[in-house]
């Protein structure tokens, strides 16, 4: 028996999303957000060398990929079922998608689970209280929450979604079962830094909430800052929310305004003093979606609920510049056909075109006018849209021929002026496309049907395989939750310089690595250990050098490194310490946005407890 040709690797990396016909995972995924795990595992195991080739006859190898028997809580690999040979035959035999025959080695070698072969690891996005169990019910701190963004539908004919509208009424009925009947609704209160008492120079500029008029909650984060620390500029406490807690989607950055999405309202803040560069604007419903990048002059769109009830959809848009505050256009976006509904959207920019994801079809607008340009729908042989990336580039991802023999995703590249396919990539049956890693150039996350095995693939303009990543590495991409829907760009820790990838190891307690991957060829270039005995994360690569996030300890404030991409010495420089009297503040956020503009570092909870006593945070700010 001969492997089928265009058939993935396998292995592990990220956590992966239901995808019809799969079933949802027994147990809500654990990290959900970047939120703790309830038993944290001990950390990774370092890559192992290839096992030297077998003398005498060639031996049959298991098919593309890392087969994945872990140990106790990821620990070594054990011999079981998916270290005897494959269903693709042995090697030597097509690659992946295509790819030239592949030899004995990694590819053949039992593999740790990576980030999406089982449930997401803490990282240093959701540092939980320096690594200790979280609860784990829905609505506790750390806990998985659902996200307005997602789809429950997202690419489904009616039956199955039918069958998933009965699967979230079970769901949000155990949710408010479990939330009324299982927690006390208190939150931790982040505690007051110690040490002796700061100047008035110290204090960071108006401290207060979330509406920025201060007062509210005058502590000083500076109290206590050693020499070499950087310096709180300014912070802000959340605004009030439902006691369920509420989503706090985007941070957008401009050269005058941090600017931060919470519950019902969009807050700006002078980047430098903290003081309101605009009032708030407040939306008559809660914000369900927002497009997480924003347009190169500073534009953005929000999308926000029709109404209170269980039957309000995610369908007004409002476009928001985020220098000056002003709205500009708003519309509703209609449903689409039959089961094609706006109950969750994703958006994303390409340029000058908002895409609106609906359930199971796309429409854009122009993000300037909020003028139609064209609509998705469904293609070919029942392929419908699954999920849009934007960026470098509009991508579709589809499902097609669902329930049949040939069922199979499609990713597109279109055109964002019109709509047009300029390419069509079929990806094997079996194996579904959750995440895009890239779009400039386009690199996709994949997982097969039993999300045992993964495929990280690289291609071309034209959509062709470039490069497969070949790796032993267990990565955590921290790629956030959703229950059946994919979110192709909810990876948090991911960067890319065109030419290398960068993704970090998991690691629960101690320091991990960062591993830079050719993507001409897949193979691993170098890693960098943390500097700090916490995880290390990619935030952006820019001029040459690779930026960081790397983790708070319980001595330690997190800190922003960077790490030079070229020469043989790739050793972190530290760019900016964060006080230790933050420490529990950062991690703190279970979910977490994080940026580094103009030497300036900012962080943000994208979920809020809604507990007032606890005084949350919002956003911070630091620099020196």
């Amino acid at each position: 028996m001969t492997q089928p040709p265009d058939q993935p690797q396998q292995g592990g990396s990220g956590a992966p999303q239901d995808h019809p016909p799969r079933q949802p995972p027994p147990s809500p995924p654990q990290g959900a957000f970047g939120a703790p795990q309830g038993t944290p595992p001990p950390p990774a195991q370092p890559p192992q060398a290839p096992a030297a080739p077998p003398s005498g006859p060639p031996q049959q190898q298991p098919g593309y990929g890392y087969p994945q028997q872990p140990g106790p809580y990821g620990g070594p690999p054990q011999p079981g079922p998916y270290a005897q040979p494959g269903p693709y035959g042995p090697p030597p035999a097509p690659g992946p998608y295509g790819q030239p025959p592949q030899q004995p080695g990694p590819f053949g070698q039992p593999q740790q689970p990576g980030a999406f072969g089982q449930p997401p690891q803490p990282g240093p996005y959701a540092q939980p209280g320096y690594g200790y169990p979280q609860p784990q019910f829905p609505g506790a701190p750390g806990a998985p929450q659902p996200s307005g963004s997602r789809n429950p539908f997202k690419g489904r004919p009616a039956v199955v979604a039918g069958a998933a509208v009965a699967a979230l009424l079970v769901i949000g009925g155990t949710v408010w079962a479990v939330t009324g009947n299982g927690g006390d609704g208190k939150k931790p209160v982040a505690a007051k830094s110690g040490g002796a008492t700061g100047t008035a120079s110290d204090a960071p500029v108006n401290p207060g909430d979330g509406s920025g008029d201060g007062g509210k909650d005058p502590e000083n984060l500076n109290s206590g800052r050693k020499a070499g620390e950087a310096k709180v500029l300014w912070y802000k406490e959340a605004p009030d929310a439902p006691g369920s807690g509420a989503d706090a989607p985007g941070m957008w950055i401009t050269a005058k305004a941090a600017v931060k999405a919470a519950y019902k309202q969009v807050f700006a803040y002078n980047v430098g003093d903290g003081n309101p560069t605009w009032a708030p604007i407040a939306f008559p419903q809660k914000i369900c979606a927002v497009t997480p990048h924003k347009s190169a002059d500073d534009k953005v769109v929000v999308a926000y609920m029709s109404g209170s009830s269980d039957r309000a959809k995610c369908n007004q848009l409002q476009q928001i510049d985020l220098d000056t505050g002003k709205k500009g256009w708003s519309l509703q976006v209609p449903d689409g056909q039959l089961f094609d509904s706006t109950l969750t959207v994703e958006l994303s920019l390409t340029g000058k075109t908002l895409m609106v994801g609906r359930s199971q079809s796309g429409t854009a607008y122009d993000v300037d006018s909020g003028k139609h340009l064209f609509d998705k729908q469904h293609y070919g042989a029942a392929c419908y849209p699954a999920g849009f990336a934007g960026g470098a580039r509009l991508l579709v991802v589809s499902w097609c021929g669902a329930g049949g023999p040939n069922e199979h995703d499609e990713v597109q590249e279109l055109d964002p002026a019109t709509g047009r396919a300029k390419w069509t990539k079929k990806i094997p049956k079996g194996w579904s496309v959750q995440r895009a890693y890239s779009l400039d150039p386009v690199v996709l996350y994949s997982t097969d049907k039993d999300k045992k095995h993964w495929n990280i693939s690289t291609l071309n303009a034209d959509g062709s395989i470039r490069s497969q990543v070949d790796s032993k590495a267990t990565f955590d991409a921290q790629c956030g939750f959703a229950i059946l829907d994919r979110d192709l760009q909810g990876c948090q820790a991911v960067a890319s310089d065109g030419g290398t990838l960068y993704l970090p190891t998991r690691s629960v307690t101690g320091p991990n690595q960062i591993v830079a991957i050719s993507l001409a060829t897949g193979k691993e270039k170098w890693r960098v250990k943390s500097p700090q005995d916490t995880s290390m994360t990619p935030m952006k690569a820019e001029d040459g050098r690779l930026v960081a996030y790397v983790a708070p300890s319980y001595d330690s404030g997190g800190r922003v490194v960077s790490v030079p991409v070229t020469g043989s010495s790739h050793t972190p420089t530290t760019l900016l310490q964060n006080p230790q009297g933050t420490a529990k503040i950062e991690s703190g956020f279970f979910s977490k946005d994080v940026d580094w503009v103009d030497g300036r570092f900012y962080i943000s909870t994208t979920r809020l407890n809604g507990n007032d006593a606890s005084k949350e945070k919002l956003m911070l700010a630091f620099g020196k």
